[in-house]
């Protein structure tokens, strides 16, 4: 067999997808289920980037154990500095140290020459390595470099002790059979001095067609994200990589993954949640529509024998085709086995906070659906402190001519305040009785909301991205309930919960200031 490793950067490169941050709480458990997925490396994040990025990159390090949790750096001293502190706690841990070699990087945004960039390169890995024994190094925008140059300065690194060497098509400029050859000739080249990886971006939609024909040319390591997020048109998606990988083993063999495949469902569902960005409908392997069938030609065959127009199995990514599980009847011991068959493991305090939503729930909702479940869940283990809490929530009729009005009770630091305002419409009448009571304002950069299950009766599950100060990146926010108007306020609220969470935790550690 011949393991390919699995570098996921859902948390580094997918949250510079567009709406995509996550506070630290939500990173670290991304990063736990990533370790349940068996993904072999995590990139947690850009330690130097700010201050919350270095928190959560120390945080994941203390508590993952079986992945290698990795950093990325500019080659710049700073940056390295700030990766090597950040991942110091991590039993496993990686530098990704980085720098442009295209012609068109090098003279417009570096302004330095190919020696000088050699030279630059160099002096990242030997400052790399005083932190840790395991450093990656990339070439940035090697889609576009000259191959020879690409030899050069992966030559340069080997020999200060690189032992991983990336070559990313940053702006998902090649076609599947130059990629190929390029990394067969670099293979060749490097022989086994280092590991060769692979990062292809999806500009062109040809990422994960890209990230395959690179590993049947020699690539050991490719970089993905969860549902192919990322910046602009996103990054090669794990999930379509491993089951390509496992699906076509007759083509693939030797060559396999460490990757629990039952987990990749959940994972999907997880970074969805907690990000906000549903996975197109059409979406290979995870994508709503991936295991439907709407031709009655199709649905025939399928009932007749699955292979017929199934490649995957539902059941082989942790997906159970969204059965009906439980109800107003079922008692916390099913409840719990059915956590259990869902790939949760929860503590005892969380499952009771679990269980007393979803029986809630149950009261409003005729039948509950595995995603109702995995909603649930997924707002449970990624909540924040409540600073402040909806109490209650009472909006006007809506009759032609009238106006709009919202009250509310909030409670905060043991006391509750009952306060109701007017606006253009009831989300902004929702948003503004908040704000007063909470003595903030709110710019509301972001909403969605979309249906978790289907029927009259479905989970409303709505995403808000809110700015509270200018100076700081907007946060999100997730509310969830079968009333729309209830979990806008609960998300509003959560927003609000975030940004307060946020900046108290960097206050206390003293990083607020700190130039990391």
């Amino acid at each position: 067999m011949i393991p390919i490793k699995i570098f996921d950067t859902t948390l580094r490169d997918g949250e510079q997808s567009p709406g995509a941050s996550m506070n630290i709480e939500e990173k670290i458990q991304i990063a736990l289920q990533l370790e349940k997925l068996g993904v072999d490396i995590i990139e947690a994040g850009f330690a130097a980037a700010s201050p919350g990025d270095f928190e959560a990159i120390s945080r994941i390090s203390s508590i993952v154990k079986n992945s290698t949790i990795c950093s990325l750096a500019r080659a710049v001293q700073n940056d390295i500095k700030a990766a090597g502190e950040a991942i110091k706690e991590a039993p496993k841990r990686r530098i990704h140290t980085f720098i442009a070699t295209s012609p068109i990087h090098m003279q417009y945004k570096l302004k330095m020459s190919p020696d000088e960039v050699v030279k630059r390169a160099v002096e990242a890995v030997a400052y790399a390595k005083t932190f840790c024994e395991d450093v990656e190094f990339s070439c940035e925008d090697a889609g576009r470099s000259d191959i020879g140059f690409l030899k050069e300065i992966l030559d340069a690194v080997i020999e200060v002790g690189a032992n991983t060497l990336n070559i990313p098509d940053t702006v998902g400029y090649r076609l599947p059979h130059e990629m190929g050859a390029m990394i067969k000739e670099l293979s060749e080249f490097v022989n086994d001095r280092a590991i060769i990886s692979v990062h292809c971006h999806n500009d062109l939609g040809l990422a994960v067609a890209n990230t395959l024909e690179c590993v049947v040319n020699g690539a050991r390591q490719v970089e993905c994200t969860i549902n192919g997020l990322g910046e602009r048109a996103g990054n090669a998606a794990l999930e379509e990589i491993v089951m390509a990988i496992k699906t076509r083993a007759d083509y693939f063999a030797p060559i396999v993954t460490n990757i629990n495949f039952k987990e990749i469902y959940p994972t999907s569902r997880l970074v969805a949640s907690v990000t906000g960005i549903e996975p197109q409908p059409n979406k290979a392997i995870v994508g709503k529509n991936a295991f439907a069938h709407e031709s009655g030609i199709h649905q025939d065959g399928v009932l007749k024998h699955q292979e017929t127009y199934e490649i995957i199995n539902a059941k082989d990514i942790g997906l159970d085709k969204n059965s009906i599980v439980l109800g107003k009847h079922s008692g916390r011991h099913a409840f719990k086995d059915k956590l259990s068959t869902l790939g949760y493991s929860l503590t005892e305090d969380e499952i009771n906070e679990a269980f007393t939503r979803f029986k809630i729930l149950c009261d409003k909702k005729k039948e509950i659906f595995d995603d109702d479940i995995r909603a649930l869940v997924a707002e449970e283990i990624v909540k924040i402190p409540q600073i402040f809490e909806l109490v209650t929530l009472q909006l006007s009729d809506c009759v032609p001519g009238g106006v709009p009005s919202a009250a509310v009770t909030i409670r905060h630091d043991d006391k509750e305040t009952t306060d109701a305002a007017i606006g253009n419409g009831t989300m902004d009448a929702v948003f503004k009785v908040i704000d007063r009571v909470c003595g903030v304002n709110g710019e509301l950069k972001d909403y969605k909301v979309e249906a978790v299950t289907q029927g009259k009766d479905a989970l409303a599950k709505v995403v808000v991205k809110v700015a509270f100060d200018e100076s700081k990146p907007a946060v999100m926010g997730h509310g969830l309930s079968v009333d729309t108007m209830l979990a806008t306020a609960k998300a509003y609220i959560g927003a609000l919960n975030n940004y307060m969470h946020m900046k108290e935790g960097l206050r206390m550690k003293g990083l607020e200031k700190k130039g990391i």
